[in-house]
């Protein structure tokens, strides 16, 4: 029987960590993480999001996350993609991290975000994901470099990327949902990169660079 992985190869990737499993959010997994920004990822009207999906109403929650994932999968292309990696931690999924490109062939630079639910938070699961990421961007995919922003009052999150070496690399002001908000813009390349003591395990990454025609 033809598997997902060969119908479509990025649902083949696999990174490990020492305490973490981070894979593609497949159809059946979208009711994990539904039920995990249900739970709550922020502190009521604190949205660290440039679309405050959060605060949706929970009738609306549930088809709005489904359809973006959706959206993000019918929307690959080797030009421009968004990988939606759910995270795992002892067959909970705690949160979800993204990595995605436009124009990776040439430009080599990659973005990512993430959210992690509450009661995951506070426990270096943040750190371990983004450096899963961006060493699995880095030393698999030949990025040269990786990008990342968040409000400047949000110093969890630029706390995560300054452990990482990531610089600071300009402000700009944006509209978030109805609110103005000031945005930092960080930086990391394999140089200013602090890798972690740990070594990634990746698994489907070859199928996924001929698919993306590296």
């Amino acid at each position: 029987m033809t598997s997902l992985a060969e119908i479509w190869p990025p649902f083949g990737l696999t990174l490990t960590t020492p305490r973490l499993t981070i894979r593609p959010v497949l159809d059946e997994d979208i009711p994990s993480a539904v039920a995990a920004a249900r739970s709550g990822v922020h502190e009521p009207g604190k949205s660290p999001f440039s679309m405050p999906w959060t605060e949706l109403p929970d009738d609306e929650l549930a088809p709005n996350m489904a359809q973006w994932y959706w959206r993000c999968r019918a929307n690959f292309t080797k030009d421009s993609w968004t990988l939606l990696l759910g995270v795992w931690h002892d067959d909970e999924l705690l949160g979800v991290q993204d990595v995605g490109a436009k124009s990776f062939k040439t430009l080599k630079t990659v973005s990512t975000g993430s959210w992690l639910k509450q009661s995951a938070q506070g426990q270096g699961f943040g750190k371990e994901m983004r450096a899963a990421v961006v060493s699995f961007a880095f030393d698999h995919l030949g990025a040269e470099v990786a990008e990342s922003e968040a409000a400047v009052w949000n110093q969890q999150s630029l706390g995560v990327s300054t452990s990482l070496g990531y610089e600071l690399n300009g402000t700009f002001r944006d509209g978030w949902g109805e609110k103005v908000e000031e945005v930092q813009r960080v930086r990391l390349t394999p140089t200013t990169f602090t890798r972690p003591h740990w070594t990634l395990k990746v698994q489907g990454h070859e199928e996924l660079k001929t698919y993306l025609k590296l």
